[in-house]
């Protein structure tokens, strides 16, 4: 079974950018929404993500905190569009930067329209106990907290907090 051990933090400062090696532009939607998830009704999340010019269907269970069941399928860019067009609440659009930071690439995610504002910062982890250097630019962590997630700014974004 897939597993995606993460852990998310708030961006402090922008001391990051110069450290930045790649940055991909992403567009993602939800073909269901959080309150689906919240209901029960469903137990995962399927998404739609376009970044750069490569596209994928992700299904993530429902669990909150680090570690969930994660599977990850390759999909037409034209059929992912196509895709986008079914999915409920809004659309997130963001740029992803790939950072290096003592053995570990970190993906900081700057957010864009409805999400402006917000910058958030994921490591993947091999196991939920590894030991891990945080860098001086990342803040709070924030890994429990639902509104963070991208299911939930789909339906609730940060310009609406």
């Amino acid at each position: 079974m897939p597993l995606e051990i993460e852990r998310k933090f708030l961006v402090s400062s922008d001391s990051w950018r110069a450290a930045a090696y790649a940055v991909i532009p992403m567009a993602q939607g939800y073909i269901n929404d959080v309150a689906a998830m919240d209901s029960g009704a469903q137990k995962a999340s399927v998404r739609v993500r376009i970044q750069g010019e490569e596209a994928y269907l992700n299904i993530k269970s429902r669990e909150l905190g680090h570690t969930r069941q994660e599977f990850e399928y390759p999909v037409p860019v034209s059929e992912a569009r196509e895709l986008l067009g079914l999915c409920v609440g809004g659309l997130i659009d963001k740029r992803r930067h790939l950072v290096k930071h003592e053995g570990l690439v970190w993906e900081v995610d700057e957010f864009l329209g409805d999400n402006a504002g917000l910058v958030v910062a994921e490591v993947e982890l091999e196991s939920a106990d590894q030991v891990f250097a945080k860098p001086d630019w990342a803040g709070a962590e924030v890994t429990d907290e639902l509104r963070y997630y991208n299911l939930a700014l789909a339906s609730k974004p940060f310009s609406q907090w």
